[in-house]
């Protein structure tokens, strides 16, 4: 473990640095989809969190650790949303100043909050080129920090404390369902469970239209695409990050995909049965145990639910058009 980009120890310290940043979650439980699945699954609800999803875990802790000089100089970041709106309120709430570039379609009620968290908001196309080249501009006019939404070992050990809450709370895991983008949230999770619960099984989810991270870790080298077009915005990376990988590889047992159609049916199943709202990207590691792509019948499954962050109209649009 030594020669991965971050330790459970590192994940113990991040947990310590973002207390009075993040929440610490609930986790819930539904005899329905006990019942459904014949499993017994602990739902994760980072829904609930602060910014309205997990990344304030990665963001706070990141943030939290830079010298004098660099917070002075402010930090920069690109995301979809979930990710501009943590490092935006992480930043405000430490004194820092943030940029964050967005792409021009990211949901509306993300831009806003990421303006209303005191983030500056720069807008880019992501189907004309990668948001990298907009934010190292950024930096190298302001001289400030990039951080990244998944490949840094201090928002990988972030984002890892959801997991450390998860299993504190309800004990050792047969399976652990985490939904997949970049992989800074998975590989944060698999270091944590195989400390917490070494006998876990450790699987990603991502959707089918950008299954970058499956061919991946599949195949042994990372794998770029296109940006996929899917619902689930949060998770329309190109490629995993190269600290993220090697993590995956030595503690991931496999990355499965889901459809939109069955993301939708289990945002359909958590507002009907569960009373809750999560957004398409949340949805991910539980379509896979909901759609019964995955058998999880015997086991005691976490499950991550990444965040809540979608329009009300867009919402209702998904799951009366389902």
């Amino acid at each position: 473990m030594a020669d991965l980009a971050i330790s459970y120890a590192d994940v113990v310290g991040a947990a310590e640095r973002i207390v009075g940043i993040a929440h610490r979650t609930p986790v819930l439980t539904s005899s329905t989809a006990d019942a459904r699945t014949g499993a017994r699954l602990f739902f994760k609800c980072e829904n609930f969190q602060r910014t309205g999803a997990f990344k304030i875990r990665g963001a706070g802790n990141a943030i939290a650790q830079l010298p004098a000089d660099r917070r002075a100089a402010g930090v920069v970041a690109f995301s979809s949303g979930n990710h501009a709106q943590a490092i935006a309120l992480a930043a405000q709430l430490q004194g820092v100043k943030s940029v964050i570039v967005m792409p021009m379609d990211a949901p509306e009620s993300k831009v806003a909050a990421t303006r209303a968290y005191g983030g500056e908001v720069v807008l880019y196309d992501r189907y004309a080129g990668p948001p990298e080249t907009v934010a190292n501009r950024l930096v190298e006019e302001r001289g400030a920090t990039l951080l990244p939404p998944f490949d840094h070992p201090h928002i990988m050990a972030g984002q890892g404390t959801a997991v450390k809450e998860l299993i504190e709370e309800v004990g050792p895991l047969d399976l652990l369902l985490v939904p997949t983008s970049g992989g800074g949230l998975l590989a944060g999770s698999a270091v944590t469970a195989q400390a917490l619960s070494p006998g876990c099984r450790i699987i990603g989810v991502e959707p089918e239209a950008g299954n970058d991270a499956q061919q991946s870790l599949r195949s042994g080298q990372i794998v770029r695409i296109e940006p996929p077009r899917t619902i689930a915005d949060g998770a329309q990376s190109r490629s995993v990050g190269h600290h993220t990988f090697p993590v995956m590889q030595r503690l991931v047992e496999d990355i499965l995909t889901v459809s939109d159609a069955e993301l939708v049916e289990a945002m359909s199943f958590f507002a009907r049965s569960m009373k809750i709202m999560v957004e398409p990207t949340g949805c991910l590691g539980a379509a896979a145990a909901l759609s019964g792509k995955l058998d999880v019948a015997g086991k005691r499954v976490g499950i991550v639910l990444t965040g809540g962050n979608i329009d009300l109209s867009r919402f209702a649009a998904l799951v009366q058009a389902a």
